[in-house]
């Protein structure tokens, strides 16, 4: 499996400094790696016993100016840049610690959590990412004029159309989200602000960390910002940064084109919901695959069912009696009068046929390799039988126990030796070769 489709997390832990943008404190934030389904979850390490906020859209709270989580009294506010620095540079699962209830500001885009995440380097996991690819559109509609629509594609895209009060400054983006393109197209753009939105909450003292440094602000038609705009459509960019971020609460990331007309933090975190409430139900419709233990252990014939795709009468095995590490596993089967096949094999001395003991085999062989998770979902075609041979009869009333090793797995191919037992002597044995592939 290529690096691109397993999880990734951080290479080691990074820490930046800087100021929180309501509170106006100094906060220390440190990306920490997680393990394999670990997601991105933040700790508050300034509380006391250090509790720990899932970024899930769950746990959203308030999505006025910025997406706020919280777990009981436990607050982590405007979580939605390094959300989607995390997301737009492939990391898959990140502690994220802070040392206060909201990240620093910095300039107001994603690109200092981007340069801390390339500080520290990204390595792979060994459990393969779960990506979820849109086959039917998903729709969400405000009665603003907000529209979220997402629709079926091989990459994950956005889209983005900015409109502003009374139109002002409306601008469009579009853009293929990977690692490169986040980070040359769409990090370095600011949150910006209209100053008939903020003037009442800075009279108030409810933004003491804003400024010109950390966002730009709009005034009529007038841009104020410490330095130029950093591209024609920076606003349209950064509001796809925030729809990157606010997505990723849904748990899960999609193939699909996301266009999106006017969107904020409301209708983002709502679209998340979606997507989590779809994935959960379409996961739903999927047999939940089969665990196969790794000791010793059986499987009954309700799990050898789910296992293989045999139905009666070819269905060879009764139960799985025995799984042995990684390289054995024993089945049965109760050889009884009532086999089909036993009508017209040899009648008047009836006898199972070799070439069944041979598919008893080949089906044990099959659970065995199974086992092994990269093959799960997997079916077990025959290439060849060699060393086959048959030793004696058996006959109705007899328990066949099949017992099988791999002796070489490469890649999609697989050998076997396996032998057939009654009452402890070998009553056929050969060695079986097999390609795993896709059902």
């Amino acid at each position: 499996m290529s690096a691109a489709h397993l999880q990734h997390t951080l290479a080691g832990p990074a820490s930046l400094e800087g100021t929180s943008l309501h509170t106006g404190e100094k906060v220390t934030l440190t990306l920490r790696p997680a393990p394999e389904g670990h997601g991105f979850k933040f700790r508050r390490i300034d509380l006391p016993d250090q509790p720990f906020i899932n970024a899930d859209v769950e746990k959203v709270q308030t999505v006025e100016r910025a997406t706020t989580l919280a777990e009981g009294s436990v607050k982590v506010h405007t979580v939605e840049h390094v959300i989607s620095a995390l997301t737009g540079m492939g990391v898959d699962n990140a502690l994220i610690e802070m040392d206060a209830n909201e990240p620093p500001i910095g300039d107001g885009s994603s690109r200092p959590f981007v340069e801390l995440i390339k500080k520290v380097g990204i390595v792979s996991q060994a459990t393969p990412r779960r990506v979820w690819e849109i086959r039917e559109p998903i729709h969400h509609e405000t009665p603003d004029g907000t529209i979220i629509t997402i629709v079926p594609c091989k990459t994950f895209k956005v889209s983005v159309t900015n409109v502003g009060p009374d139109g002002r400054f409306t601008q469009y983006f579009s853009s293929e989200v990977n690692p490169t393109t986040y980070e040359n197209e769409i990090c370095a753009a600011r949150t910006f602000v209209y100053y008939e939105d903020v003037k009442p909450l800075l009279d108030k003292g409810l933004i003491k960390g804003g400024s010109l440094e950390s966002a730009v602000v709009i005034r009529g038609n007038e841009i104020m910002s410490k330095e130029p705009m950093r591209f024609h459509n920076e606003f349209a960019r950064h509001k796809a940064l925030d729809l990157i971020g606010d997505l990723m609460l849904s748990g899960v990331r999609i193939l699909g084109h996301v266009m999106a007309v006017k969107p904020g933090h409301g209708p983002n975190t709502k679209m998340a919901a979606t997507l989590k409430t779809e994935y959960l139900r379409m996961r739903s419709m999927v047999p939940a695959a089969i665990v196969i233990p790794d000791g010793e252990s059986v499987l009954d014939i309700n799990e050898v069912l789910r296992i293989l795709p045999h139905r009666y009468p070819f269905l060879m095995v009764d139960r799985i009696v025995d799984c042995l590490g990684e390289s054995k596993c024993t089945g049965m089967k109760n050889v009884t009068i009532n086999e089909p096949y036993f009508a017209g094999h040899f009648p008047g001395h009836p006898i199972m046929p070799g070439v069944l003991q041979l598919e008893a085999m080949a089906q044990v062989s099959s659970v065995l390799m199974l086992r092994k998770p990269e093959n799960v979902g997997k079916i077990g075609y025959f290439m060849s039988a060699d060393s086959v041979k048959w030793r004696r009869p058996v006959l109705p009333g007899d328990t066949l126990f099949i017992e099988t090793e791999i002796i070489k797995m490469r890649g999609s191919i697989g050998q076997t030796r396996c032998r057939c037992l009654v009452n402890g002597d070998v009553v056929s044995e050969a060695e079986l070769k097999f390609a795993l592939l896709d059902r």
